[in-house]
């Protein structure tokens, strides 16, 4: 019983710590389109498409206070996020195994996998929004913050924290909990089913699906964040204007006025540069949790 419960703990540490990884990795491939997508959400009115973004975006703020704005709370947000999901994930894969009978986690169906996921999403969402609500707002402060003479006004993500503290204390740090729990909910539910599936079809009779290789590995997870943005974006946009221009209104206020006011599809803008980001994005996520998952298994296997 002993030896079990040590191998529950080393589980949890390899997924946490893979997820961590994971999520540094992710960042650094995809954020200078996250800045396009959260900008192009926001701000629809101002840019002709994803290429004059990122082309203005290049031209007045330059790579790194521009296309790479918001990259430390990035980091913390897709580390934290990451790390808790894959913990939480792994723990609820347990969980439904017991619930289900099913012999291993590696024998859970598509359907459990996604439910586990849709759990385990439950914790990272909390986790992440007001790292996410400081990462959006740095991505659109070109757009937000100019002084009385027009001059744009740099702020760290310190002092940003420190000023939402201040004005609006704890459940400012929190503004749009609710959409992010909308967009993460569901979103892995068919994030990690999509993964878990495509890996089932990749997989040769008799092969694991930890063992069809990288490229396949990629693929699957690049199927797996398409699904995922494709099924929530729009909850995505309403919760990029609620934390960017500090809205007061609610998820079903918020879609409701964009959909009134600039018709259904506002609610995609940003959509094109979120998918070009997101396919070698997830996928180097997933390369890189589950091969460190297997590298750390392979350097504890004895402990």
């Amino acid at each position: 019983m002993e030896n079990k419960a040590n191998n529950h703990v080393k589980d949890g540490v390899i997924d946490f710590t893979s997820g961590c990884l994971g999520g540094i990795a992710l960042v650094y491939v995809g954020q200078p389109l996250d800045t396009i997508k959260v900008k192009l959400q926001t701000f629809p009115l101002l840019y002709a498409g994803m290429v004059d973004c990122l082309k203005k975006t290049y031209i007045q703020d330059g790579i790194v206070r521009g296309l790479y704005a918001g990259t430390v709370p990035a980091l913390a947000t897709n580390i934290v996020e990451n790390a808790v999901l894959f913990l939480c994930y792994g723990f609820c894969q347990k969980i439904i195994v017991k619930a289900t009978g099913a012999s291993s986690t590696e024998d859970l169906s598509v359907i459990s996998n996604a439910t586990a996921g849709f759990l385990a999403s439950f914790f990272s969402s909390v986790a992440i929004t007001p790292t996410e609500l400081i990462k959006c707002k740095l991505q659109a402060m070109h757009e937000t913050s100019q002084n009385a003479k027009g001059r744009l006004v740099h702020v760290g993500p310190l002092n940003l924290t420190q000023d939402i503290f201040k004005k609006e204390g704890v459940p400012g740090l929190f503004r749009g909990l609710v959409p992010t729990l909308a967009r993460e909910m569901p979103g892995y539910f068919f994030f990690f089913g999509g993964y878990e599936g495509t890996r089932e079809l990749l997989r040769k009779p008799a092969q694991k699906k930890e063992d069809i290789g990288l490229l396949k590995t990629m693929v699957a997870g690049a199927i797996g964040g398409g699904i995922f943005w494709t099924t929530t974006f729009p909850f995505d946009v309403a919760k990029s204007r609620i934390q960017v221009n500090s809205l007061n209104d609610n998820l079903v206020t918020t879609i409701s006025k964009i959909v009134k006011f600039e018709g259904v599809g506002a609610l995609y803008t940003g959509l094109t540069p979120t998918l070009l980001r997101t396919l070698p994005a997830t996928a180097t996520l997933f390369a890189t949790v589950e091969y460190s998952k297997k590298f750390f298994h392979y350097i504890f296997k004895d402990s």
